[in-house]
């Protein structure tokens, strides 16, 4: 019996680390920019509107309830999906701010910072390609 609650429990925490995909901080090759977490946090909260290099910075986020935008939340923003949605209703109800646009898919969030030095987001670190360049994991 203790032999099959050991395995159980070797089995459940295998799965968890598998489920928790690495995110990946992607921005066009041209940047040169460094952020630190802080400044990413901001910077998706809508309080940082440049890079240091004084370029305007554009975030998008992965869709709402996608797996990568969750664990960004968790990792990067520390919030749940319902305090975002609370924290930018306040903000849009105020004026004080917009949320970030979303990318349909990790193909599509790569085509757009590919194409747009303003643009930084996030994907799942597997699928990263050479048309970005990645500034952070996490």
């Amino acid at each position: 019996m203790k032999l099959l609650k050991s395995f159980l429990a070797t089995v459940a925490l295998s799965l968890s680390v598998v489920a928790q995909a690495e995110v990946a901080i992607i921005v066009h090759p041209s940047n040169n920019s460094t952020l630190t977490e802080t400044d990413l946090t901001r910077m998706f909260l809508g309080k940082m509107k440049s890079f240091p290099n004084g370029e305007s910075a554009v975030p998008v986020n992965m869709p709402e309830g996608h797996a990568t935008t969750d664990e960004f939340n968790q990792k990067v923003l520390s919030k749940s999906a319902s305090q975002l949605k609370a924290y930018w209703s306040k903000l849009v109800f105020t004026g004080k701010g917009t949320p970030p646009q979303d990318a349909g898919s990790a193909e599509e969030m790569l085509k757009l910072v590919a194409g747009n030095p303003s643009l930084i987001g996030y994907v799942d670190a597997s699928k990263v390609d050479a048309s970005v360049k990645v500034i952070a994991k996490f």
